[in-house]
């Protein structure tokens, strides 16, 4: 399974500068505003540049938010503003690295200054502005990509390639995950708000009759969300709706498994928020069409903290399992103590803003410190409550 090993990001938003040397299942923590949703959107515009093209439509279209042009480089008192965004992606002996310059007022486009592309040891491509041998490169358009065509196999430069260009960030809503609000971002197995959620649970149950692992994912689901007997999805033309709901095509149904037979079926829309959150965070782990890289922002939305951490714990590894690499950001404590850190595959970064206002991003290693508060009992939702692990709110 190829990871990505470490992204590089330098001037963007708030981050000054940062190196992050990446597991497969990834858990930033931290306050509010400290620059974690960035640390995702970083690497969503490096997979804009590795797809070849950064504009408002690609970013969108993997999650990033547009913004104001002139506030995508970063601009701290007392620092030289960097003349471009520099990102990197790097995995074994392969990396892709670009130089980019945020749009003007007038355009959308990101144009690329410096490009560089190395596989398997191999510069594949090379481009900056004092290239003799490239005088007529579009500017806003990557070379990667194109070079990428060419590429005969699956080698280990085009398979990072490939896992930045499908990189998303997902942000579910509960509105979305029930299917009465349209997903403005569909994408296959679900949208990055949650749309197409009862489409791709019916799948997974189709694949599950096929897979025994996948068996195995239904049951912890089950156990997850303790109340339901089972789940499933109908045609929307399905007797479970009101009349005044808006009628999907497919609907989510849940069994509840304490209600007398023939009243306990609920809809997507009249069941628990937490149980469509549980479904969404197993489709994207275990779903073969789900990226191999992605994120979720603000994965503990809405979700109880005992739930949390047990969702956490299975999300870990289920996603692991399937080959995925996952990055999640989160508010709640109780993430943290459904995490295994002694598997060097999980890690948790604290994101935190310097006195200066740049964000800092430093993982949390277990050490003979660590280790001894727990053996005293405290679990790493304390330790961070109390100020030991960093990221955390100064009020």
């Amino acid at each position: 399974m190829t990871l990505i090993q470490r992204i590089d990001i330098h001037a963007f938003k708030s981050i000054q500068k940062a190196s992050l040397e990446l597991g497969a299942f990834n858990v930033f923590v931290g306050a509010n505003g400290s620059g974690k949703s960035n640390i995702l959107e970083a690497i969503g515009v490096l997979g804009s540049a590795a797809f070849g093209r950064v504009d408002d439509e690609s970013l969108l279209r993997r999650g990033v938010r547009p913004g104001l042009p002139d506030l995508y480089k970063t601009s701290f008192r007392g620092h030289t503003r960097r003349n471009a965004i520099r990102f990197g992606a790097h995995t074994g002996t392969s990396s892709y690295e670009v130089e980019l310059n945020n749009p003007s007022t007038q355009s959308t486009a990101w144009a690329f200054k410096t490009e560089k592309w190395i596989s398997s040891g191999k510069k594949i491509v090379g481009r900056s502005p004092r290239s003799t041998k490239l005088p007529a490169l579009d500017a806003f358009r990557g070379l990667a990509a194109l070079k990428d065509v060419e590429s005969v196999g699956h080698t280990e430069g085009s398979t990072l390639l490939s896992l930045l260009q499908d990189y998303s960030i997902y942000a579910p809503n509960t509105a979305t995950l029930r299917g009465i609000v349209s997903d403005p971002q569909t994408r296959q197995p679900v949208g990055l708000s949650g749309g197409r959620l009862a489409e791709a649970v019916e799948e997974l149950h189709r694949l599950a009759r096929k897979t025994e692992a996948l068996e195995e994912v239904i049951e912890d689901i089950l156990e997850l969300v303790d109340w339901v007997a089972s789940f499933g999805s109908r045609p929307g033309s399905a007797e479970l709706l009101s009349p005044s709901i808006p009628r999907p095509s497919q609907v989510l149904f849940f069994r509840d498994r304490f209600m007398a037979d023939r009243r306990n079926v609920l809809s997507a829309y009249d069941a628990s928020e937490g149980a469509l959150y549980v479904l969404f965070a197993a489709v994207l782990a275990v779903h073969p069409d789900a990226p191999r890289l992605l994120a979720i922002d603000n994965f503990d939305a809405t979700l109880n903290p005992r739930l949390v951490r047990s969702l956490t714990a299975k999300l870990a590894e289920w996603s692991i399992t399937n080959g995925r690499q996952l990055l999640l950001t989160c508010h709640n404590p109780l993430v943290l103590d459904g995490l295994s850190l002694q598997d060097e595959r999980v890690r948790l970064f604290a994101v935190d803003r310097s006195f200066g206002g740049m964000t800092t991003i430093n993982r949390v290693v277990v050490d003979e410190a660590l280790l001894g508060k727990a053996q005293e009992g405290w679990p790493l939702s304390r330790l961070w409550v109390t100020g030991h692990l960093g990221g955390i709110a100064n009020v």
